[in-house]
């Protein structure tokens, strides 16, 4: 179980993953699975929305599903916004409907071992308790020392 991942790998999932079906995202723009989900669209993934309360409706472009059962289209990752007791449910879920799924991630404070290891006897690598958001801006030049994007580009260091 990936709870301390390292920088190659996190890049390479960064970099390979495509689309990324976000389980327990929320329609409001405060909440961090909203402000994740669309700023990972809008850094060129593909993210399917799932949330059964709110199915039908649209966010980052796309439909809103009820559940990974209803995504017809290949994942690559995905991302848990759940708590960790939801977790087998979800895992058992993706294993049947995206063969060839690469991961599987769980947000911070998100953890289950025993759905981890049944993840990954099948191929399927486990990061958890991590947020994409965060390693991708970390791991790509968007954070400071100080872990904020300034917004401003300077020669200094």
């Amino acid at each position: 179980m990936t709870t301390n991942p390292s920088e190659p790998l996190l890049r390479q999932i960064l970099r390979e993953t495509k689309t990324i079906a976000c389980v327990g995202v929320s329609p409001n723009p405060v909440r961090p699975s909203h402000y994740v989900g669309r700023y990972l669209s809008l850094k060129g993934f593909r993210v399917i929305p799932v949330n059964p309360g709110h199915a039908g409706k649209t966010l980052f472009g796309e439909p809103v599903v009820a559940a990974l059962s209803d995504i017809v289209d290949r994942v690559d990752m995905v991302d848990i916004f759940r708590r960790s007791e939801a977790v087998p449910a979800i895992v058992d879920e993706a294993l049947v409907q995206f063969p060839g799924l690469k991961t599987i991630w769980m947000q911070i404070g998100v953890q289950h071992e025993e759905a981890a290891a049944k993840a990954e006897a099948c191929g399927v690598q486990v990061i958890q308790n991590r947020c994409p958001k965060i390693e991708y801006q970390r791991l790509f030049g968007e954070l400071r020392m100080g872990g904020f994007n300034t917004g401003i580009i300077s020669s200094r260091l």
